[in-house]
């Protein structure tokens, strides 16, 4: 390990951040780079356990307590094949990832943990400064052919691995650039777009193949892909959960993705032809405690929001850890995020229950009421009742619906392969084998697993590529987060 008592000498910092009133001025980043000995010092804490519970707590198995020692050391080049060697896109989880492998941390037991996710950031970025983050085209060609629908993390992920087997590679996607949930779904201050565009022209570079504006099930059809050896599904979870309470159908109220979307492509010089959504000088209501709903939250006070006033049903999340929720699982606690700090009134426990219109249809306000809610043995919420006298009415003219996704769009791809679907609405396939009920026919990321993080779409993947390599060869060149992390680095 780099120095052995680095975690008793140094505790746990953050980069810097502009103040909230400047970077509400634009929609770049706006977290600034930790220097070579603030790298240096965090990267020192790590304990390089006996067990690295951040294996296990982070979903791609990467090889945390190496990487960290490479950084310590200044070895930058050893640094990154260690991260590329568990993550393909570190520069993005080193951006948007909850990191789940700092709650894994053993140091967080006791203690402040280790900074992961910034460390993996600045690894990836150094990287592309020193010249290590390059193409590496395969030097063996398959002569296989596999056709990719989704380039968001799960079908980039599935390219990049596919395409590194001597694959050729054909990514297909309906909005006018590649990159899913990551170019449309995510603000450019938490993941500038130059970032994505970095990466794509790697990708490029090695062989893949990107079809932009082609929809397949609707401007391509389905039957188009039969010409491929293999087609690996990673379309995403796109159908929203709605609200359906009264004046749902009033002007003002939208989807979160689509207020979202619409700004990243006024942002990213897209055409775009919906009716424009605008937060400026409006009462916002975001529905939704979670990360879209955070995004939400960021976006209307970069237009100018009036208020800005987020709604989330649950009752409010400690600020600890809980007997519920022990370590090293990834605790509920409470999330203060940094769209937050820049303005926002929270309520937890509260319910909409009408959204209110005047004469024209338009958005007045909104009927909530505050829940009351019970609880298991565990302390879980499981049930909920009105409290009597709080029924009130709140003005705003903008509501957001930022409450999750419930399955990926049936209608067109689906429907037409006629794979099967499970309970949930997901295309049906075991985990471990990511293949269909349909020959040939694969699928990964949240089309399969359901709304879930990043790091999680990328991990499936890479796997689902490992089992479609399998599929077309045999045997697969590409190796399991399961056996990476026992290789001596």
């Amino acid at each position: 390990m780099g120095k052995i008592t680095g975690f008793k000498e140094f505790e746990r910092q953050l980069p810097a951040k502009e103040a909230p009133k400047e970077r509400l001025k634009s929609y770049k980043e706006f977290v600034h780079a930790f220097s070579e000995e603030e790298l240096n010092t965090q990267a020192a804490r790590c304990m390089n356990c006996g067990i690295p519970f951040c294996h296990s707590g982070c979903p791609l198995g990467n090889v945390i307590p190496e990487f960290n020692d490479a950084v310590y050391d200044g070895k930058w080049e050893e640094a990154f094949e260690i991260l590329s060697s568990t993550n393909n896109f570190p520069e993005f989880t080193g951006r948007i990832c909850p990191a789940p492998c700092e709650s894994a941390c053993v140091l967080g037991i006791n203690r402040s943990p280790v900074t992961i996710e910034e460390i993996e950031k600045h690894i990836a970025e150094i990287a592309y400064q020193k010249g290590f983050a390059k193409a590496k085209p395969a030097t063996v060609k398959s002569g296989k052919s596999v056709a990719v629908v989704g380039s968001g993390p799960a079908g980039l992920a599935a390219a990049a691995q596919l395409i590194k087997a001597g694959h050729e590679v054909t990514v297909f996607e309906r909005d006018d650039k590649p990159g899913g949930l990551l170019r449309y779904g995510i603000p450019d201050f938490k993941l500038d777009k130059w970032v994505i565009d970095r990466r794509l022209e790697l990708l490029k570079q090695e062989g893949v193949v990107f079809r932009c504006n082609a929809e397949v099930g609707v401007n391509v059809p389905a039957d188009e892909l039969k010409a491929f050896d293999a087609i690996v599904l990673a379309g995403g979870s796109t159908i929203p959960r709605n609200l359906n309470i009264p004046g749902r159908e009033l002007k003002g109220v939208h989807f979160a993705m689509e207020f979202l979307k619409q700004q990243n492509k006024r942002v990213g010089e897209s055409a775009y032809q919906e009716e424009e959504i605008l937060a400026t000088d409006k009462n916002v209501l975001v529905i939704g405690g979670g990360d879209t709903g955070s995004d939400c939250v960021g976006t209307s006070n970069r237009h100018g929001a009036k208020t800005v006033t987020q709604f989330e049903l649950m009752p409010k999340p400690p600020a600890q850890r809980t007997p519920s929720m022990p370590w090293p699982t990834y605790p509920m606690v409470l999330k203060n995020t940094t769209s937050h700090e820049e303005g926002c009134e929270r309520f937890w426990s509260i319910n909409t229950k009408a959204f209110l219109g005047d004469e024209n249809g338009r958005l007045k306000g909104a009927l909530v009421v505050d829940l009351e809610w019970e609880t298991d043995a565990s302390g879980r919420p499981v049930k909920f009742t009105e409290v009597p006298g709080s029924e009130r009415e709140i003005p705003c003219e903008l509501a957001l619906l930022a409450m999750g996704f419930l399955h990926p769009q049936h209608e067109g791809l689906l429907k037409q392969l006629g794979v099967s679907l499970d309970a949930r609405g997901n295309v049906s396939a075991a985990e471990g084998s990511y293949q269909t009920s349909v020959d040939k026919v694969f699928v990964a990321g949240d089309m399969r697993r359901g709304q879930s993080l990043v790091v999680w779409a990328i991990s499936e993947g890479r796997e689902c590529a490992r089992k479609v390599d399998e599929f077309l060869m045999g045997r697969s060149v590409l190796e399991s987060k399961d056996t990476i992390a026992d290789y001596a680095f």
